[in-house]
């Protein structure tokens, strides 16, 4: 599943081509996604202008005087921009679901063979969405910090790699880059978060802060589907110390590195440096 810094990454990648630019077409070959795309989507966009284009948790949003777009990549989607002259332009794909034409002939395309995407509108300010509004802070800004997440963890019994990955504690903190995270404090997956020190705290901000904008600027990892709006993979696969490396060496001490099911999802550690 795309994660926060592929989805960062995709944004990063559209938004230059399609701000401040008219829709002159919506084209929906498939509606039936994760949630039905809205039936009158194509006459609601036509002649609206793209005002910025910004990101919450997991969730493309492309903003309009008269309400933003909500874009969830899902299991497997991905968003490309092709221009008029590209061959693929004018020659959807099997899994090519959604176009928005723009008036200059940029083209953007939503692909997801899975279907477990969204495609949303909202006539009104983004975080009143019922999807957004209860979100906790973004990793990258200044309201996730040490005495906020050492407040959210020590009445917290559960595991800390699942208080991570809960959005209403810290939101885009998913699986690899959660274990990664972990594994560079020296943190367990499976300790209770209300174990975790204050200064602990301090240091697993920095950390997740890090790890991501590494995975940004590698433009995320090589998932099973994802691609970015230039249909390229991400490279961050290329630095994983723990996830996904099951029974090989710790880069550390050499241990080998154990995995277990935390929360429902695979989870990667070395026992000997994370306690």
């Amino acid at each position: 599943m795309p994660e926060l810094p592929e989805v960062e990454t995709t944004l990063r990648g559209i938004s230059p081509h399609i701000e401040g630019k008219t829709v002159a077409e919506v084209v929906v070959r498939q509606p039936k996604l994760r949630f039905p795309v809205p039936s009158d989507l194509a006459e609601t966009l036509q002649g609206e202008r793209v005002l910025n284009c910004t990101r919450r948790a997991k969730y493309l949003l492309i903003h309009f005087k008269t309400g933003v777009l909500l874009i969830h990549l899902g299991m497997s989607g991905s968003l490309r921009v092709f221009h008029p002259e590209h061959p693929k332009a004018a020659h959807p794909d099997k899994h090519d679901h959604a176009d928005i034409m723009f008036e200059d002939g940029t083209l953007l395309r939503y692909h997801d063979p899975r279907r477990f995407g969204m495609i949303l509108w909202f006539a009104g300010a983004a975080e009143h969405h019922p999807l957004l509004a209860s979100l906790g802070p973004e990793p990258l800004e200044a309201e996730f910090n040490a005495d906020y997440l050492y407040d959210k963890l020590h009445k917290q019994k559960r595991a800390i790699k699942t208080a991570l990955m809960d959005n209403a504690v810290v939101v885009g903190v998913g699986n690899i880059y959660a274990n990664e995270s972990l594994f560079q404090a020296g943190i367990s997956p499976k300790r209770p978060a209300n174990q975790i020190t204050r200064q602990e705290c301090a240091e697993l901000v920095e950390i997740i802060r890090s790890v991501l904008k590494r995975a940004i600027a590698a433009g995320g990892s090589t998932l099973r589907d994802f691609v970015d709006s230039e249909g390229n993979s991400g490279y961050f696969q290329q630095e994983y110390t723990v996830y996904g490396r099951h029974n090989q060496p710790c880069v550390k001490c050499g241990s080998l590195i154990q995995k277990e099911t935390i929360g429902q999802r695979g989870t990667f550690y070395c026992a000997h440096c994370q306690k």
